[in-house]
């Protein structure tokens, strides 16, 4: 079994509801709900001009491979409604993997940990709720220490 840190976010439709709905969906196909964190309502990062994002996230344990819970992580955003149409548009649903254990995965389709976690406040925030003592297995600092060292002046607060 690993302890899987993922990202959930919306900046469309009835954001809180679709975040709870993915999280449900997780629990039901992928693995057990162990932490979650509060929701933070964020600037849109890497295109600007967007509705705010509300993000959370969230540690499951289970015992699939780091590529099946990609599947269906992919498949539940397509059941709630996420369409691809650009990259960093606007979106319904997005769920991210973060962490996978300490695990560092680089394959075609999947690069675990997440390359851009440690540049962006709307993730390492909700973090740093859950998980503040956690290592990134690349970087070997806390996720408090990122937290201390970042960069992103983008907006996050709590709702």
């Amino acid at each position: 079994m690993q302890r899987i840190y993922l990202l959930l976010g919306s900046n469309l439709g009835e954001r809180d509801q679709v975040l709870h709905k993915a999280a449900e969906a997780i629990s039901e196909r992928v693995g057990d709900i162990l932490q979650k964190s509060s929701l933070y309502e964020t600037e849109s990062w890497g295109k600007t001009g967007q509705p705010h994002f509300l993000n959370q996230v969230i540690c499951i344990e289970s015992g699939m491979s780091a590529l099946k819970v990609l599947k269906e992580l992919l498949e539940i955003e397509n059941l709630l409604g996420r369409k691809r149409l650009e990259k960093w548009g606007s979106r319904i649903i997005d769920i991210d993997i973060l962490f996978y254990g300490s695990s560092i995965i680089n394959e075609p389709d999947l690069t675990v940990p997440h390359p851009y976690f440690q540049e962006r406040r709307f993730a390492v925030m909700p973090m740093l709720e859950i998980a503040p003592d956690f290592e990134h297995p690349v970087l070997h600092k806390t996720i408090s220490i990122i937290a201390l060292e970042l960069t992103d002046e983008l907006s996050v607060h709590k709702v």
